[in-house]
């Protein structure tokens, strides 16, 4: 298991079309990939489980991978988090 926190950019937080986005990186890989914010854990690979945790700009979450490419999995979706995953 590999986990890292990082700080959400995108000036309105994780909204459809960077939930969306965040998911189709996740989806790539086959370990589970789960995030942490405000006491709660969501799947990552779930636009609905993204959206429901109402992530805003400037929220801390934790990324926490686990399975066979977890440590590609992790650089993957900070990268694409850090990148604004889109926006």
């Amino acid at each position: 298991m590999v986990s890292q926190k990082v700080v959400i950019k995108n000036p309105t937080g994780l909204h459809l079309r960077p939930a969306g986005e965040l998911c189709k990186e996740a989806v790539k890989y086959q370990s589970s990939i789960n995030f942490s914010f405000k006491g709660g854990t969501a799947n990552a690979k779930s636009v609905l489980s993204v959206l429901g945790a109402c992530i805003k700009s400037g929220d801390t979450i934790e990324f926490i991978c686990e399975g066979e490419d977890e440590e590609e999995a992790l650089k993957a979706v900070v990268g694409a988090v850090e990148s604004g995953l889109g926006e």
